[in-house]
């Protein structure tokens, strides 16, 4: 990637602007607040949103219920399609089945529910309806 002034091609770039452009998070000021909140490490490191990132870094991202480690092979300051977005980074072959397997957990786990919770059922009704004498 190319800046517009000179020509000269990138060697590093903040991190809030390069989660932004590998479309790890919506909007800059939603990639701030998970750097700030510690949800991002670079090569060990908790970084601030100026920190600049460059290629061969290694980024540790938790997303949701989800980790990332990911490696930087190419750094942009804009955002482009998810295909462009794609080439920015190469995701570590631990962390993908690493992620997998805990997807897999989560879609096969037991819901959790309190018996007490949620709408009553028929016959609870009718038990409360006794209890206020209707």
């Amino acid at each position: 990637m190319t800046r517009e002034s000179g020509r000269e091609p990138l060697r590093a770039v903040r991190i809030d602007k390069w989660l932004w452009a590998a479309r790890f998070f919506k909007t800059r000021s939603i990639a701030v607040e998970a750097i700030a909140g510690g949800k991002i490490t670079i090569n060990g490191d908790r970084p601030k949103p100026a920190r600049e990132v460059k290629v061969g870094d290694e980024l540790w991202l938790r997303l949701g219920p989800y980790e990332h480690t990911v490696m930087v092979r190419a750094v942009s300051e804009a955002r482009g399609p998810a295909s462009q977005a794609a080439l920015l980074y190469e995701e570590t072959p631990e962390s993908k089945a690493a992620r997998e397997r805990h997807a897999w957990t989560l879609k096969h786990a037991a819901p959790v529910m309190d018996p007490g919770e949620g709408r009553p059922t028929k016959k609870d009704r009718r038990d409360l309806e006794r209890s206020r004498g209707w």
